[in-house]
């Protein structure tokens, strides 16, 4: 990306093997699936059922840069546990806060 370099998938692949990402990883080069899904910032968590039915989408957790609050993907791990037992997720479905998208 030419306003953003450090975002250019170069980059971005040196990122994900130095922190040992253990998902895939895709580079969304036109933007069209973020524009699809409305994603605000990044990372923006969407789970879907066997419907394909939007039953979860916020942050992974309430680990931030800076905070001291170790990454343990509750919220995420709630939303899949209540997909899997057939509950519905009371929990408060608190927004992605992140890096904004820069759009091209």
């Amino acid at each position: 990306m030419i306003n953003y370099p450090d975002d250019s998938p170069e980059k971005m692949k040196i990122n994900a093997l130095e922190n040992d990402f253990n998902f895939p990883y895709l580079y969304d080069e036109t933007q069209e699936v973020a524009k699809a899904y409305d994603a605000a910032c990044t990372p923006d968590f969407y789970l879907y059922d066997s419907n394909l039915e939007l039953v979860y989408r916020g942050q992974l957790d309430n680990s931030r840069p800076g905070n001291d609050i170790e990454s343990d993907g509750s919220d995420m791990d709630n939303a899949i546990q209540c997909l899997k037992n057939g509950i519905e997720n009371k929990e408060l479905q608190k927004p992605s806060i992140g890096c904004n998208i820069k759009w091209k």
